[in-house]
């Protein structure tokens, strides 16, 4: 039987779920649409597609490694309870390891590839929500290489709600690599060095700074030299390799990763929820709503 655009909408309008998962749906029930829905239903898709409009800001991140691939991920649920649960931990655990095999370029095409289960990526999360009972979602990944000369830092903070990945070269130790990452969760710097600092933001930064020296009456034959000293702390706020180390503040981070014969090739650090608008729920409010009716 031909499916037809307006099945397909009719079908998205009963359940909610996705254009092409209820043309999948409808062709492999002949088009009939009871049989369509329960498929849908029987999948996770319908229920979990109820829930896509509530914010999950909750769960955890990972980082994974097998020889030299690395993945860093971030997996989200509505509540810090279902983040806690061995079912969302399995969960996460098996996507990091989908990820390093396929490789997926972004999270759209992760989500259409088969797992070794059989299931796509995306029925393989539908069917964990629908089981767990919220929404649950892969929101971002990154995965590294290195070489047999380099070493992956992994660290993970409060079981994984900061995670971080650092490639180190020059270094097969990782704990070193790992120490490094661990600074990474506790400073959160945006750049390794100042090599990677664009003009664009030394330039605006150098302005404001101007114009604070001078708001505050310093003479303007004086203000450029006070500004250029302000800016190397504006660098070892962002900067890893400016910082002070957190395990030994005598040293910075480039001179304790150059005391290793190493230098850091990158870093990735994820904090769960981070930029994302939780709902603030008005429980007073839904009540008096509730009464009303």
């Amino acid at each position: 039987m031909a499916i037809t655009a307006q099945m397909v909408k009719e079908l998205r309008e009963k359940t909610g779920a996705g254009m092409m998962d209820c043309k999948k749906a409808l062709t492999e029930t002949n088009g009939d649409m009871e049989k369509a829905i329960d498929f849908l239903r029987e999948k996770g898709i319908a229920s979990a597609s109820k829930k896509a409009d509530r914010v999950a800001a909750e769960g955890l991140a990972l980082v994974k490694s097998e020889g030299n691939e690395a993945v860093i991920l971030e997996v989200n649920s509505e509540t810090d309870f279902v983040a806690k649960n061995e079912g969302f931990k399995e969960l996460l655990d098996a996507l990091a390891s989908h990820l390093l095999a396929k490789k997926p370029a972004n999270i759209d095409e992760a989500m259409t590839q088969t797992m070794d289960n059989g299931s796509t990526v995306a029925d393989f999360i539908n069917s964990a929500i629908a089981k767990i009972g919220e929404k649950i979602t892969l929101r971002r990944f990154e995965i590294e290489t290195k070489t047999d000369s380099d070493a992956f830092g992994a660290y993970l903070h409060m079981g994984g709600r900061i995670a971080v990945l650092t490639v180190l070269e020059g270094t097969t130790e990782e704990e070193t690599a790992k120490d490094v990452a661990m600074h990474v969760a506790a400073v959160n710097p945006k750049y390794i060095g100042r090599d990677a600092v664009s003009e664009e933001e030394v330039t605006r930064e150098r302005e404001v700074l101007s114009q604070q020296a001078l708001n505050e009456g310093k003479p303007a034959n004086i203000v450029e030299k006070m500004v250029e000293g302000r800016l190397g702390k504006f660098f070892e706020d962002i900067c890893l390799l400016e910082q002070s180390f957190v395990k030994n503040p005598d040293l910075k981070v480039k001179q304790f990763v150059e005391s290793k014969g190493a230098s850091v090739k990158s870093f990735t650090r994820y904090e769960v929820g981070e930029g994302i608008e939780k709902r603030q729920d008005n429980f007073a409010e839904e009540v008096m709503n509730q009464v009303k009716k």
